[in-house]
């Protein structure tokens, strides 16, 4: 009952079928093209692979994590010249959109970030207001 072993690598008939690797290889080609063409590729071929932030250098194993992060944060705006990008690594990358986030929504954004301070209003609420005519009633 032993089966014949079966080779994934080579078709069943022996025969390369050309027609079906010409166009696997056309198509990887054209993806390569595409993917070239996008403000990723764009900005590694001009900017040097290394962290603009924390100048983490980056290597073929692990450019991967090297991120192009947009200055002024709308990904639509790619000018061809790339003063609207910026390679950083994933941790200031991150950092870099909690950081906005925080700014956006106010919340504590004043670290990192240059803004005028607002001046601090005076309290308005004593909580203590009435605990003076509240101890001489007893």
């Amino acid at each position: 009952m032993a089966s014949k072993p079966h080779h994934p690598r080579k078709p069943p008939s022996r025969k390369i079928d050309t027609k079906k690797l010409d166009e696997i290889v056309a198509k990887a080609h054209k993806d390569a093209t595409t993917r070239m063409s996008g403000y990723r590729e764009q900005s590694l071929r001009m900017h040097p692979q290394v962290c603009a932030r924390c100048n983490r250098n980056f290597t073929r194993a692990n450019l991967h994590e090297l991120t192009v992060h947009h200055k002024d944060h709308n990904h639509d705006n790619n000018p061809p010249d790339g003063s609207n990008w910026e390679n950083l690594c994933l941790y200031c990358h991150d950092w870099e959109h909690q950081k906005y986030s925080q700014y956006i929504t106010g919340a504590g954004a004043d670290f990192g970030v240059t803004t005028p301070k607002a001046t601090p209003k005076a309290a308005t609420f004593n909580p203590f207001a009435g605990l003076k005519d509240e101890l001489d009633k007893k």
